[in-house]
């Protein structure tokens, strides 16, 4: 099953700069063990001890947050498309 992950800029370091990962899993919490697999050590980068999505970090399935989903036990299906988008703070 092919689930598209668009990585962010900052976090393409831990990807061998790649834009994007080809991953697989039924929730988002099985691909992020699918990228950690794939590139050893982004999952402490993405997630914190208790394994959820560290508060700096958006992560959207189809263009929809996964807070107001299932949060990391959102299900995936071949051909979604999820997004990880870094916070963005200032003033």
């Amino acid at each position: 099953m092919a689930i598209k992950v668009l990585i962010p800029t900052a976090l393409q370091k831990f990807t061998n700069n790649q834009a994007t990962y080809e991953g697989s899993g039924n929730s988002v919490s099985e691909l992020i063990e699918s990228l950690e697999q794939g590139f050893p050590g982004i999952k402490s980068r993405l997630c914190d001890e208790q394994g959820q999505p560290r508060r700096f970090l958006n992560l959207y399935v189809n263009s929809e947050d996964i807070r107001f989903l299932d949060g990391i036990d959102t299900p995936l299906k071949e051909g979604d498309e999820v997004s990880i988008v870094p916070a963005v703070a200032g003033g």
